[in-house]
């Protein structure tokens, strides 16, 4: 019966009801957003930004990015049946969903991010996605930069009050009315890889960063 519903959750329908119940969940979030002038002035300007942030908690930020529409953002959404759900309610939000992850057709998946990162300038990727661990970043992210020429823009999100569910991430739900501070952290302009040590310095550097803000 479970099975059943979350296939009929993956309909255009389902996922018109599923984006406006929490679209309206949201706006009782009493919400604020820090340090959101700088990077969008840089993407006003032509410059290419990658946002990061934990699968944990992207909830709240989700819905908010309804706002970025004009730039045809992307992100990526595994093949698997709750990513579809995700992929249909982000078009409802106006974001692109490309299909695939580092598990199933991560390699299709991160040309075509690349390519729309190029063109238009604006994407999201939750780097420990779909399946983690927590707070671990894949490749994907600095392959991706790299690979479309973008800063990377760390981000977080800290509810005063949340629920936490029983999932590998335990994703934060923020309870009705509380408060919610969206954080954009400084652009990170990488400089240019020169072996696999390089490379996986500069992960490891989006780990630091991120990790202190995932609740574990």
């Amino acid at each position: 019966m479970f099975k059943k519903l979350r296939k009929l959750a993956t309909t255009k329908m389902a996922s018109k009801i599923i984006y406006w119940l929490l679209r309206s969940y949201c706006a009782t979030l009493r919400l604020k957003i820090v340090n959101e002038e700088p990077w969008l002035n840089y993407l006003e300007h032509g410059g290419r930004v990658l946002i990061c942030a934990w699968h944990q908690q992207f909830f709240s930020a989700f819905f908010y990015g309804k706002k970025y529409g004009k730039y045809n953002p992307s992100m990526m959404a595994s093949k698997s049946l709750d990513g579809e759900i995700s992929a249909g309610v982000a078009r409802q939000a106006g974001w692109y969903p490309v299909r695939g992850s580092s598990s199933r057709d991560g390699g299709p998946a991160l040309r075509e991010m690349t390519n729309r990162l190029k063109k238009y300038g604006l994407a999201i990727l939750f780097p420990d996605g779909p399946r983690g661990p927590a707070g671990v970043a894949k490749p994907g992210a600095i392959s991706l930069a790299h690979a479309a020429d973008a800063v990377i823009l760390p981000g977080y999100v800290k509810a005063e009050n949340a629920w936490y569910l029983s999932s590998w991430d335990k994703f934060m739900v923020p309870k009705p009315f509380s408060r919610v501070s969206i954080v954009y952290c400084e652009m990170i302009k990488l400089p240019p890889i020169q072996s696999e040590v390089d490379f996986e310095n500069q992960r490891k550097m989006l780990d630091d960063i991120l990790q202190p803000y995932l609740v574990r």
